[in-house]
C-alpha cells in the first residue's frame, strides 16, 4: 500500500484533481484519505469520489470528546462562552469551567468560532477518527465517546487510539551520530531525577516581567533545573511564530542570576533536544506549557509534570492531566495570565520533594508503562492500527 502526499493547504482544489487522477489510475489504489482535523472541506472530496475519509486527531481524546460535544453545547445557549461563568459537563471529563475554553472558541459571533464548530460536525461524518493516545491513559473518556456520548444527533464514528506517536529525534531518522549537545553533557554530570526542566514548545514565549518571576522563583526553590530560554514576545506575534534571533540572556535576566546558580543550574538559549533531555536520568521534573507532543513525550520517559498552558487547547489539558490522569500539578496563573513567582517556587518544590509529587511521580511511572505495553504484540495501539487496516480493505 502506498502512501501518497497530498496537499493540505486552505484550498481543496490539489487535494481533488491529484485523488481524481488516481482514483483512475491502475498504477495506485486508494484505500482511504486520511487528513488533519482541520481539513474538514476535503472530507466531501473524498465522499465524492467514494473514499474513505479519516481524520487523524493529534491532540489526545479528552479534547476530541470537548471538540465532539461542541454543537451541543452550542445549542444549548445563545450566548458566547467568555459570557458565561460555569462549569461545562461534557461525558467522560471532569467538570471544566468555562474560562479554561480555547481562545478561538471564546466568541461564537467570530468566524474562526464557526470554522471550528463546522470541523467538529464533519468529523462526526467521516469514517473514523484516528487519535494520539492509548487506552489505558484515557480510559473514561474514551469509553464516553465509544458509547455515543458525546455526539447526540446521529451515530460517532469509530475512533483508533493508535498512540504514543512520538517522532524520532533528527539523529535516529539520517542514522548519523551527531555532537552530543551542551545540556546532555551537563545533565551528566548531575544526581540521578534531581533536575527540573522547563521548556515551552516550539512556540511558547514569555514577557520580561514574567521571566523575571521564573528567575526569582526558581532561584529560592535551590532546585537544580535546565531552563530553555526564548526572546520575549513581539507587538506583532505574542506566540513565536516566526524566525527569532538568539536570545541575549544577560539582556534578558536580572544581573547576577546566572552566576548565582551556575552550580546547579543551566539556561539554553532558544532550543533544547527535549526528548533526550526527558530521557535522561538526571531529569525527575517537567515544567511544560501542555502540548500533546509534550505531554506524551513526558509519558513515554515517566517524567511528572507542572502544567503551564499558554495557548490553543492548553488549558484543557490541565484539567484533564491535573484531576483525571493525575499526573501533573497545576501553575496557577493570576486572571490576566500571569504566573507569580512564589507560584513557581511552590509547584517546582512540590513536584521534586513533596507528598503530593511523589504520588503524581508513581502515577506517571505507572502510566509509562502502560505507554509500552501499548506497542508490544497484543497492546491496544496495535491492535487498532490493524483494526484501522483491516477497514481499509474492500467489503
Amino acid at each position: 500500500m502506498k502512501h501518497l502526499p497530498l496537499s493540505s493547504s486552505a484550498s481543496t482544489t490539489p487535494i481533488s484533481t491529484n485523488l481524481s487522477i488516481l482514483s483512475t489510475s491502475k498504477t495506485y489504489n486508494i484505500h482511504a484519505l486520511i487528513m488533519d482535523s482541520f481539513c474538514s472541506h476535503a472530507l466531501s472530496i473524498a465522499v465524492n469520489l467514494n473514499i474513505p475519509g479519516y481524520y487523524f486527531y493529534t491532540s489526545g481524546a479528552g479534547i476530541l470528546a470537548y471538540f465532539l460535544y461542541l454543537l451541543t453545547m452550542h445549542k444549548t445557549t445563545t450566548k458566547s462562552f467568555k459570557d458565561l461563568n460555569t462549569l461545562l459537563d461534557i461525558p467522560g471529563l471532569p467538570p471544566i469551567s468555562t474560562s479554561d475554553t480555547p481562545k478561538p472558541l471564546l466568541n461564537r459571533n467570530e468566524k474562526i468560532y464557526e470554522n471550528i464548530l463546522e470541523c467538529s460536525v464533519s468529523m462526526v461524518k467521516s469514517a473514523g477518527i484516528i487519535v494520539n493516545t492509548f487506552e489505558s491513559l484515557e480510559p473514561r473518556v474514551i469509553k464516553a465517546i465509544s458509547d455515543g456520548l458525546c455526539v447526540l444527533e446521529g451515530p460517532t464514528p469509530p475512533i483508533y487510539c493508535l498512540g504514543p506517536l512520538i517522532a524520532p529525534s533528527s539523529n535516529e531518522r539520517s542514522g548519523v551520530e551527531e555532537a552530543v549537545p551542551e545540556c546532555l553533557r551537563w545533565l551528566d554530570l548531575q544526581p540521578s531525577g534531581s533536575v527540573v526542566l522547563l521548556c515551552f514548545g516550539s512556540l511558547g514565549v514569555f514577557s520580561m516581567e514574567q521571566l523575571k518571576e521564573i528567575v526569582i522563583g526558581l532561584e529560592r526553590s535551590g532546585l537544580r533545573f535546565l531552563w530553555v530560554v526564548r526572546n520575549p514576545p513581539t507587538q506583532e506575534h505574542s506566540l513565536a511564530v516566526t524566525a527569532q534571533p538568539e536570545p541575549d540572556l544577560d539582556l534578558l535576566l536580572p544581573s547576577g542570576f546566572l552566576d548565582r546558580t551556575k552550580e546547579r543550574g543551566l539556561v539554553v538559549k532558544s532550543w533544547a533536544p527535549q526528548v533526550a533531555v526527558l530521557n535522561h536520568d538526571s531529569v525527575g521534573g517537567f515544567v511544560t506549557h501542555l502540548g500533546w507532543n509534550s505531554v506524551m513525550e513526558a509519558v513515554c520517559t515517566g517524567v511528572p509534570m507542572v502544567a503551564w498552558p499558554l495557548y490553543a487547547e492548553q488549558k484543557l489539558n490541565r484539567v484533564i492531566l491535573v484531576e483525571e490522569i493525575r499526573i501533573a500539578l497545576p501553575m496557577n496563573e493570576s486572571e490576566n495570565g500571569f504566573v507569580s513567582a512564589t507560584e513557581v517556587e511552590k509547584q517546582v518544590r512540590e513536584l521534586m520533594d513533596s507528598k503530593e509529587g511523589n504520588s503524581i511521580r508513581a502515577r506517571t511511572t505507572h502510566v509509562q508503562n502502560d505507554a509500552k505495553a501499548t506497542v508490544r504484540e497484543g497492546g491496544s495501539s496495535l491492535v487498532a492500527l490493524a483494526k484501522l487496516v483491516e477497514s481499509w480493505k474492500p467489503c
